[in-house]
C-alpha cells in the first residue's frame, strides 16, 4: 500500500504547498468585484457560497473520467498513478485553477472568448469548436454511462431507452433553469452519495481480506494489448489528471464565485479532489483485477461493468448498490453542466441574451436533437474522439493561460511546461491512432515534436505582438 498511500499524501499537500504558489504567482485581488456581484442577472451571474461552488465544480467536473479513465488506465499498470499525481498537481489543478481566475478577471468569459482574446481571431474559432464538439460529446457519454449504469442496476427490468429519456429530461430541466434553482439545491445532496461510495471502496479496498494487493510502483507497462504509454496513458486518463473539458466548467463557477480569494480551494482543491478519487478506482482496478482479466472485463461490458463488480465485491449489495449510485451521480452532474456550458459558450459566441427563456431554447433544442443521434454511436468510438477532443482542449487552455500570465509580467512556466508537454502528447495521439494518420508510434513521435516547436514559434511570436499592441489582461467585471 505503500505507492497508494504516498500518492494520496503528495495529493493532499501539494494543495496547501504549490497550489499556494500557483495562487501568489496569479495574483489574488481581495478588493476585486467579481462577476457573480457586479455582473448578477439571476441566471448564470448567481453569487453562491464557497462550499457550495466547491462541491458543484467537484460534480461539474468529475464525470465518469475520474472512474472510467482510470480504471482503463490501471491496464498500463502502477505507472498510472505517477500520472494521475504529478498530472493533478503541475497540469490538471493549475490548468483548472488559472482558467476558473481569467474568467473571473474577463466577466466570467467562456474558453472560446478568452482563445480569441490571446490567441487570436482563428484559435477563437478552432476552441470554440472544440468546445462544442467536447461538450456534446461529454453530455452524450455521460449520459450513455449513467444509463448502462442504471440498466445493470436495476437487473434489466427498466429499458435503457426509457432511463435515457428520464436522464435526458433532467438535463434539459438543469440547462435552461437558472443555476441556483436545481443544480445548486440537489448538487451537495448527490456530493455526499459520492463521497460515501468512494470513501467505502477506498476503505474497503484496504481493509478487505479477499488478498487482493495494491500493485507497487513500476514503470513497466502492463497492457495486456501493448498500447505505448506515450501518449496512449494521457489520453486515457484525462479527468483525475488533466482535462480540458474542466475549462469549460470552470467559467459556470466563475459567475458565482463571491470573492477571488475562495478560487485556491474551489478550483485546485477540487481538482485535488479529483485525483484522490481517480487514484481510488485505479488502485481497485488494479487489486481486484489482473491485467487480461481486468481487459476482458472492459470489452465484455465497458469500465461500467468493472464499477459494478469492484462494487458489489467490495462493498456487498447494499454498500455496493450505495457506491454505484455515486458512480451514477458523476456522469449525470456532469452532463447537465456540459450542455449548460454548451448553452452559454454559443450564447456568447452570437452574443445572445439569455435572460428570456426563448433565447435558452433555440440553442437547448438543437443540442439536445443532435446528443440524442450520438447515443446511437458505438460508445468506444465516442470515447477515443472524446479523449482527443479533451486533451487537445486542455492543451488551448494552458497556452492561454500562459498568455495570460507573460502579457502580467507573471511566472508562465507553470502552465507552459504542461502545456508543451500536452500539446506534444495530442499531436502524438492523433498522428499515430486509426481515428487519425495512422502512421507509425516512430514517426507520430517525431511530428508531434516538430509541430510542438511550431506551435510554441508562433505563440511567442503571438506574445510579442499582444505585448506591442498593450492587450489588456484583465476586464472590469461591470454590467
Amino acid at each position: 500500500m505503500v505507492t497508494f498511500f504516498v500518492s494520496i499524501v503528495l495529493l493532499i499537500v501539494a494543495y496547501f504547498t504549490y497550489g499556494k504558489f500557483v495562487e501568489k504567482t496569479f495574483g489574488v485581488d481581495h478588493a476585486r468585484k467579481t462577476p457573480a456581484i457586479a455582473n448578477q442577472d439571476g441566471v448564470d451571474f448567481v453569487p453562491m457560497k464557497k462550499q457550495k461552488n466547491a462541491m458543484i465544480q467537484l460534480l461539474n467536473i468529475a464525470g465518469t473520467g475520474p472512474i472510467y479513465g482510470p480504471i482503463m488506465g490501471a491496464l498500463f499498470g502502477p505507472v498510472a498513478f505517477i500520472w494521475i499525481v504529478l498530472g493533478s498537481i503541475f497540469a490538471g489543478a493549475v490548468h483548472d485553477y488559472l482558467t476558473g481566475m481569467i474568467s473571473i478577471r474577463n466577466k466570467g468569459a467562456h474558453i472560446p472568448e478568452l482563445a480569441g482574446k490571446f490567441l487570436g481571431k482563428i484559435p477563437r474559432h478552432l476552441v470554440n469548436a472544440f468546445a462544442l464538439l467536447l461538450l456534446l460529446l461529454v453530455g452524450t457519454v455521460f449520459a450513455t454511462t449513467s444509463g448502462s449504469l442504471l440498466h445493470i442496476l436495476l437487473d434489466g427490468h427498466v429499458a435503457l431507452w426509457i432511463i435515457l429519456g428520464v436522464i435526458f429530461f433532467y438535463f434539459v430541466l438543469s440547462t435552461m433553469l437558472p443555476i441556483d434553482k436545481i443544480i445548486g439545491n440537489i448538487y451537495p445532496i448527490l456530493g455526499a452519495i459520492l463521497l460515501m461510495g468512494t470513501v467505502g471502496v477506498g476503505f474497503a479496498m484496504l481493509t478487505s481480506g479477499n488478498g487482493s494487493a495494491i500493485p507497487e510502483l513500476s514503470f513497466e507497462n502492463m497492457h495486456p494489448e501493448s498500447l505505448a504509454i506515450f501518449p496512449m496513458l494521457f489520453l486515457t486518463i484525462t479527468c483525475g489528471a488533466l482535462s480540458g473539458f474542466h475549462a469549460t466548467q470552470s467559467p459556470l463557477i466563475s459567475r458565482t464565485v463571491q470573492k477571488e480569494s475562495q478560487g485556491r480551494y474551489i478550483f485546485y482543491g477540487m481538482m485535488v479532489a479529483e485525483g484522490v478519487i481517480a487514484m481510488i478506482w485505479a488502485a481497485a482496478s488494479m487489486s481486484l483485477f489482473h491485467g487480461q482479466e481486468l481487459n476482458d472485463l472492459i470489452n465484455a461490458g465497458t469500465a461500467s461493468a468493472v464499477v459494478n463488480e469492484a462494487s458489489t465485491t467490495l462493498l456487498g449489495a447494499i454498500g455496493g448498490t450505495i457506491a454505484v449510485l455515486g458512480v451514477i451521480v458523476l456522469p449525470i452532474t456532469s452532463g447537465d453542466t456540459a450542455f449548460r456550458a454548451a448553452r452559454s459558450v454559443i450564447a456568447d459566441y452570437m452574443k445572445l441574451n439569455q435572460k428570456k427563456v426563448m433565447n435558452r431554447l433555440v440553442i437547448a433544442v438543437p443540442l439536445f436533437a443532435v446528443s440524442i443521434i450520438l447515443t446511437q454511436i458505438d460508445f468506444n468510438i465516442l470515447w477515443r474522439y472524446f479523449s482527443w477532443a479533451n486533451q487537445s482542449t486542455a492543451a488551448l487552455a494552458l497556452w492561454i493561460a500562459t498568455m495570460y500570465l507573460l502579457l502580467k509580467g507573471k511566472n508562465y512556466w507553470i502552465s507552459l511546461v504542461p502545456a508543451l508537454f500536452i500539446t506534444d502528447m495530442v499531436f502524438v495521439y492523433i498522428l499515430n491512432a486509426p481515428i487519425g494518420f495512422n502512421l507509425s508510434i516512430q514517426m507520430s513521435h517525431i511530428g508531434g515534436i516538430i509541430l510542438t516547436v511550431i506551435f510554441a514559434v508562433w505563440f511567442f511570436w503571438k506574445a510579442n505582438l499582444n505585448k506591442a499592441k498593450r492587450i489588456e489582461a484583465d476586464l472590469q467585471n461591470v454590467a
